[in-house]
């Protein structure tokens, strides 16, 4: 998982709490700084994990995460073996009220839900 600011936090715990209940082994890229952007930290987790999601609490569109899903198109497409998954939020003017507001945020539940849909699927036995 790649992600920056708060989500970084939340992408953590969702780590955490994944790897305890499904034995699933997850790495987050906390990305410290967005400009200048840590292009080699980003490749050579997904060159190890040869999977990606970017998780951000910002809209989907034109913002830091397409910037990431681009670069790893661009400079990591070989070693992906899954297309890049991004996480954000719905792509709809932020309502002024808070529980209309809430709705359209993304959060850990739609983090865990693209966890599971890029994991490799294990054989049963």
């Amino acid at each position: 998982m790649i992600s920056y600011s708060r989500m970084a936090a939340v992408a953590l715990d969702v780590a955490r709490r994944m790897e305890q209940d499904q034995q699933v082994s997850i790495e987050v890229v906390d990305l410290r700084s967005l400009r200048p952007l840590d292009h080699q930290t980003i490749l050579n987790s997904v060159k190890k994990t040869n999977r990606a999601i970017v998780f951000e609490e910002d809209w989907r569109s034109y913002g830091i995460g397409a910037e990431i899903a681009a670069l790893l198109q661009e400079e990591a497409f070989d070693d992906l073996d899954a297309p890049v998954k991004r996480v954000a939020s719905l792509e709809v003017p932020l309502p002024y009220s808070k529980p209309l507001e809430q709705a359209t945020l993304t959060g850990a539940k739609q983090l865990v839900e693209a966890i599971n849909a890029l994991a490799p699927r294990r054989r049963r036995k």
